[in-house]
């Protein structure tokens, strides 16, 4: 039976293209036909045992993009950065080929955004693994929106935008607002305000059933831009109204280590933790 991996990488990055030919050898000696992922289109994975990629959390974005749906887990091998999503290092390759090869890894799955733009009877729709962010779209002018949790009116502001994110993408853009760290296994969704201009315009945490709404006001001097995960993005003219609530679809990560959360803050942030000295012993 032919087994079939996956291989996504940075498509510039030199470092990249060296590691991607280095895991393409480990895997085919591990037993794998290997297909390299081309561009950034979706196509038939229906064959696709496992999907491996090399550099950091946006090429792993990337690849959840090309995966999506198809139940494909995900081995992101980190290439020089401490990325948050990454399982692997690459001097680690050859070992992780095999593990594959063995099927000696277990699988996480992390919640995702789904999300519809409503203007003038038109409908879109995005997804996000990070986040979803509503931005105004000239700099030098103000945003102004309204927010609407569970079908009720929250509050308005004027603002630079609005990040709205699931627990992974709270170490992501909403980390960098000024929100909260939540820990991947709290099913939760976050909506953090950008430099609004508001008394009452702190980050909020929802339950993973609530329905998030921003509308952009009549009243707002500027159209807002959508982008989703920071790569695909949708203009948003004065009037549209983004709805987001949890996608029934998840990301699948493999993982090889049941490594903490705890670790991969102290490791991304260089957090001092000199001193700690552990759990006291019982005697």
């Amino acid at each position: 039976m032919t087994r079939t991996a996956l291989l996504v990488s940075h498509p510039t990055r030199p470092e990249a293209l060296a590691a991607a030919r280095e895991a393409e050898d480990a895997l085919v000696a591990a037993g794998f036909t290997v297909r390299v992922a081309d561009g950034a289109s979706q196509t038939d994975l229906s064959d696709v045992e496992v999907a491996v990629v090399l550099g950091g959390d946006g090429t792993i974005l990337r690849a959840a993009y090309l995966t999506r749906g198809t139940g494909v887990p995900i081995l992101g091998v980190n290439l020089g950065h401490v990325g948050f999503l990454a399982e692997s290092e690459r001097e680690d390759i050859t070992a992780a080929a095999e593990r594959l090869a063995a099927r000696d890894y277990e699988v996480e799955e992390r919640g995702t955004l789904d999300v519809t733009v409503l203007h003038e009877g038109t409908t879109q729709h995005e997804w996000a693994l990070n986040e979803v962010t509503v931005e105004r779209a000239h700099p030098g002018r103000m945003l102004e929106v309204a927010v609407e949790v569970d079908g009720r009116p929250l509050s308005a502001f004027g603002c630079d935008g609005v990040v709205m994110s699931t627990s992974t993408g709270s170490t992501a853009h909403a980390f960098s607002a000024g929100g909260p760290v939540v820990w991947p296994e709290v099913d939760a969704m976050l909506l953090v305000p950008l430099s609004a201009h508001a008394l009452f315009a702190r980050p909020l945490v929802v339950g993973p059933r609530s329905l998030l709404a921003i509308e952009i006001l009549a009243r707002s001097s500027t159209a807002g831009t959508l982008s989703a995960d920071g790569a695909r993005g949708l203009e948003l003219p004065v009037g549209a109204r983004i709805e987001v609530r949890r996608s029934p679809v998840p990301v699948r990560l493999a993982r090889l280590s049941p490594a903490p959360f705890t670790d991969r803050l102290v490791r991304k942030f260089a957090l001092p933790v000199a001193g700690w000295r552990g759990r006291p012993q019982e005697g």
